[in-house]
């Protein structure tokens, strides 16, 4: 089954109501440039490695810098027995490009 792709629009409103996991997979580097309030920072490279250590529910949002790592990170969550796992779908370049909040730091 494919991937759900969210756009910022949809991923707000589930984050707003707390139907999901948020889980960056992207870097530290890029982690500390810039996220979305309340996202978890789980690199994919760990991610890959151990996929139940990580995901800790179902209902998990991915996020990356564009919507590339993040739609591999949902297909793994998926692998392991997550059954509702989305992507931001342009990451979060397109979060920011609609103007939603980001925490630096």
């Amino acid at each position: 089954m494919p991937v759900t792709r969210l756009g910022p629009c949809e991923a707000c409103h589930l984050l707003a109501r707390g139907e999901v996991d948020l889980v960056d997979v992207r870097e530290l580097r890029e982690w500390l440039g810039g996220r979305i309030p309340g996202a978890r920072l789980v690199p994919l490279g760990r991610l890959v490695a151990d996929p139940r250590a990580h995901c800790h529910r179902d209902g998990i949002l991915f996020v990356c810098a564009h919507g590339v790592r993040s739609l591999e990170a949902a297909a793994v969550a998926e692998g392991a027995g997550f059954s509702q796992v989305y992507s931001l779908d342009g990451g979060l370049a397109a979060w920011t490009a609609e103007g939603f909040p980001v925490e630096r730091g």
